[in-house]
């Protein structure tokens, strides 16, 4: 929020946190920030492995289609982790990782031989592949139903709705019932498209692991270059990018979540704005954010949505450490 605070102020007009940089006048520029958080951060990442040793070239080894008797045991798993993956998604703050973890747990708890899980087992990777595909589909539900974005990818999607002009919300639906519907469609297309290109085509997209990591990471950076470069034709966010870049690698090495710092930049201009205009009318008094039963209930919510994302990520990890002591004990 702080970060989305640089620029000229809209109500007094005098620039902010530029530190006499002209270019920050107009503000941070979003997608800067999300290719140096994003791409740049990944890069530096994959850098350090290569140099470490530690990125190898993995070899495709094994069949590439299911038998029969894998897709009978797929199935339920899938069903079970796509169910398990949408509620993820529609709860705020769960995210992929979530939905993943738990899916996996209710595979293993579910299944009469767990032993094999961790060995291989093919409930093991359909359940916590279909929760994540669902967890991007129930993120949705947040960004067009309340305009507020469940994950970094809906984040992303959000700012793209902002630059056209477009205020994601309950009305969105009325003002733009064909972006709603086309983007719903969009995903049945997807993932009609996924099925028919992945199928006979990944073998050829795993061979990309095949490729020198000098090259790949050349080939990366210099398209993220070029799309930063593109948005504004000022080299200066290339500047701004690679500050972002650094960041988000500290972010990636001490365990810290990206998609907050995203939501804060996203939001944190129309928060500061609708809480000025709030204090203004009341004369400074804060109590003007109690006085509507409307506003009392979304504050208890939120509070209540915070709380809630907390018990579960809490209660997932115990589950999770519960499921691999046991399996540790069973060995």
């Amino acid at each position: 929020m702080a970060i989305a605070t640089v620029g000229i102020d809209l109500q007094s007009g005098r620039p902010r946190f530029t530190m006499e940089v002209p270019e920050l006048q107009q503000g941070v520029n979003f997608l800067v920030v999300v290719v140096g958080l994003f791409a740049l951060a990944e890069v530096s990442r994959m850098v350090e492995e290569t140099l470490l040793g530690e990125m190898k070239i993995v070899r495709i080894e094994g069949r590439i289609w299911f038998t029969r008797e894998e897709w009978r045991r797929a199935w339920p798993a899938i069903l079970r982790g796509t169910g398990v993956g949408f509620f993820c998604g529609a709860a705020p703050g769960l995210g992929g990782t979530i939905s993943a973890m738990l899916a996996y747990v209710t595979e293993k708890r579910v299944s009469r031989h767990p032993e094999q899980f961790g060995k291989g087992a093919i409930e093991g990777v359909a359940g916590p592949e279909a929760a994540v595909n669902a967890d991007t589909c129930g993120a949705f539900v947040h960004l067009l139903a309340l305009g507020i974005p469940a994950s970094g990818s809906t984040a992303v999607i959000m700012g793209a709705f902002i630059t056209y002009g477009i205020q994601p919300g309950p009305m969105l639906f009325q003002t733009h019932p064909d972006l709603v519907w086309g983007l719903i469609a969009s995903m049945y297309v997807g993932n009609l498209m996924l099925l028919v290109l992945n199928l006979p085509l990944v073998g050829v997209f795993a061979r990309v692991l095949y490729v020198p990591p000098a090259i790949l990471l050349v080939i990366i950076l210099g398209v993220a270059s070029v799309g930063v470069y593109s948005f504004e034709t000022n080299t200066f966010d290339l500047y701004l990018a690679l500050l972002f870049g650094v960041l988000g690698y500290v972010f990636r090495k001490l365990d810290v979540p990206k998609a907050p710092l995203i939501f804060g930049l996203i939001l944190g201009d129309r928060i500061e704005q609708s809480f000025r205009q709030a204090m203004t009318i009341s004369d400074g008094d804060p109590i003007v954010f109690l006085r509507s039963p409307l506003a009392v209930g979304l504050l208890a919510l939120a509070a209540l949505t915070v709380f809630f994302s907390f018990w579960a990520k809490r209660k997932a990890a115990a589950t999770l450490r519960q499921a691999e002591a046991a399996a540790a004990h069973q060995a």
